[in-house]
């Protein structure tokens, strides 16, 4: 039987390994907490302009987080990130002013939320945290004042571009390994029959 196949699939396997290699490469351990979790801020360094201390919120119980916007009708990126995420956490979000006014609930049922929240004037919002879940949760709360015009993003050297532009680079080649393997495994399959086909004659 022709192994070209195998040859094909074999390159894109180890195409694969190198996409692999290159995004562990990006993970250093000062970017890991305790137990080897990545911690998303310090990956993302730069992009915020506020991050909270690492806050253990217990079973049942809430943790107030607060930002200050410095102009009005402006986007504010937000998100929290449970550093020792576990199946079955499960947060409660509620934003809200000075004055109490609740201005939206969001749910967490993963390790990272992201959302963008418009606010209407410029003072300080509380974000109240509630763990829903049946275990205490290791949380980290971030925040982004207009992150479309953050330098982060516009300047081609900051750390976050320097950051996410070969991890982009990883995961195109690792799309490419793949298809690669694919590839392979479908002329593997081909020379397979063609070969059990001419057996017939012989």
């Amino acid at each position: 039987m022709k192994k070209r196949g195998i040859v094909i699939g074999i390159i894109g396997i180890l195409i694969s390994t190198a996409s692999f290699s290159m995004v562990f490469s990006f993970f250093p351990q000062s970017q890991t907490g305790l137990d080897g979790n990545f911690i998303l801020p310090e990956l993302l360094e730069d992009m915020f302009d506020d991050v909270s201390v690492e806050t253990e919120i217990m079973a049942g119980q809430s943790s107030v987080f607060s930002f200050s916007t410095s102009d009005s009708d402006v986007p504010l990126l937000w998100g929290v990130q449970i550093i020792d995420y576990k199946e079955d956490d499960n947060l409660s979000i509620e934003i809200s002013n000075i004055f109490g006014d609740s201005l939206g609930v969001f749910e967490q049922q993963g390790p990272v939320l992201f959302e963008i929240f418009l606010a209407p004037s410029s003072e300080v919002y509380n974000f109240e945290i509630t763990n829903q879940g049946s275990r205490a949760v290791l949380a980290v709360m971030m925040f982004a004042e207009d992150p479309d015009n953050s330098e982060a993003f516009s300047n081609p050297n900051s750390p976050l571009m320097t950051t996410l532009v070969p991890l982009a680079i990883a995961g195109i080649i690792l799309i490419i390994g793949i298809i690669v393997v694919i590839a392979g495994a479908i002329i593997t399959a081909f020379d397979w029959k063609k070969g059990q086909d001419e057996s017939r004659y012989l």
